[in-house]
């Protein structure tokens, strides 16, 4: 009997310990959870999952809560962190707007916006907490401002006068996106364009856009609110440096007097013939109109680019909405090719002046053929000045 009771006192006693060994596992296993699905919890923003706190109308895709997390190259670990993620508002409003504020951060970060649409208070408080806005923000745009023409009027002039500005980043070549490979997509026009940092411009020139009858739909589709700046130049002294351009490449070339006139003794002027056809400056433009209000465009004197350089880059840049960089102080008169040149910059072992194209003398013409001219373009120009506001004094 005493063995019968020293057994069932051992079996009782293995039971308990047993059942406290069960229950001591599962208070270990129910930590374990705990604590994971805490810290899962804590590393998603509660404003996205909190019912009480956003919205049930608004919509997130499944692609947006994947995006939330900043990657940890960019958003290093610090203090405000935390703070920022993971912040509760009991305002439904608050709460949708810092959401999207993140939503649109880290997209753009992904590559899909651009710096401009990261809203103010997101940059504020990434600077708040150190996170720098540096190069890692620079990115491709499409050009806020174009040349849009003409040839031989001094667009390359105007363009690198340009780009001594700070704030304005351009393309040296000429895309021809818009006449020549518009097939090839906006997406490969972009991908032309340097990158630029907030605050700066984008541009581009081709001066054939301005007689290219596609080009002011096919930019519009782009861009409608895209600036316009169009050098222009006494058209007949315009076409005989374009015709003096020409005969550089093709030194073949006819003459200029039997390109420009259909019959010598007529005197008839040949407007099918490309030099003649770009100076009637009234009859592009009102293409250009169609799609583009006038206050999108800026007219440049190509004459008062010459003589006055810093007055004419004054009201491009006033145009352009860029604070007044470029002065009297960056320009020389070159008496040799007669046209101003930038001064040495600093670093710099020379000054920069356009490369020999320009600035090279022009052929005789005779002054008949030139008179001629004048007399032919005398009311396309008028028609001009009406529609620009602007007399050129061509004549």
């Amino acid at each position: 009997m005493g063995c019968s009771v020293g057994c069932r006192t051992r079996l009782n006693f293995g039971k308990a310990l047993s059942k406290v060994s069960v229950c001591f596992t599962m208070v270990v296993i129910f930590t374990y959870f705990f604590y994971c699905f805490t810290g899962l919890c804590d590393s998603a923003p509660r404003q996205m999952f909190d019912h009480h706190t956003v919205n049930r109308d608004y919509d997130v895709s499944d692609r947006t809560y994947d995006n939330l997390r900043p990657p940890a190259r960019l958003y290093p670990h610090h203090p405000g962190a935390r703070t920022h993620w993971n912040r509760t508002d009991t305002s439904t409003g608050a709460a949708l707007h810092r959401a999207d504020e993140q939503v649109a951060t880290l997209q753009w970060v992904e590559g899909g916006l651009l710096p401009q649409e990261i809203p103010e208070s997101t940059k504020k408080n990434l600077a708040a907490n150190g996170i720098p806005m540096s190069n890692t923000f620079e990115s491709k745009k499409f050009p806020q401002a174009i040349i849009i023409g003409v040839k031989k009027g001094g667009t390359r002039a105007l363009l690198e006068f340009l780009r001594i500005h700070p704030d304005v980043r351009a393309v040296g070549a000429e895309p021809h996106f818009f006449d020549r490979f518009y097939e090839k997509g906006l997406e490969w026009y972009r991908n032309l364009m340097p990158r630029t940092l907030e605050g700066q411009i984008t541009m581009e020139k081709t001066p054939s856009y301005f007689v290219t009858k596609e080009a002011p739909r096919r930019l519009c589709t782009m861009n409608c609110r895209t600036k316009l700046i169009v050098v222009v130049r006494d058209p007949v002294t315009r076409a005989v440096s374009d015709y003096t351009q020409t005969l550089s490449k093709q030194p073949g070339l006819p003459s200029f007097q039997s390109l420009a006139l259909k019959n010598t003794s007529t005197g008839l002027v040949d407007t099918s013939w490309s030099a003649v056809r770009i100076g009637l400056y009234a009859k592009h433009l009102e293409n250009w109109l169609q799609h583009f209000p006038l206050s999108h465009f800026l007219f440049v004197s190509g004459e008062r680019l010459v003589s006055d350089p810093a007055g004419e880059m004054g009201r491009v840049q006033d145009f352009l909405g860029l604070k007044r960089v470029v002065s009297d102080k960056h320009f020389y008169f070159n008496q040799t090719k007669g046209f101003p040149c930038l001064k040495k910059p600093e670093g710099s072992s020379r000054p920069r002046c356009l490369g020999k194209s320009k600035g090279r003398p022009h052929p005789q013409i005779s002054p008949e053929v030139l008179q001629r001219l004048r007399d032919f373009y005398r009311p396309f120009n008028l028609r001009f000045y009406r529609m620009t506001g602007q007399d050129f004094g061509w004549d």
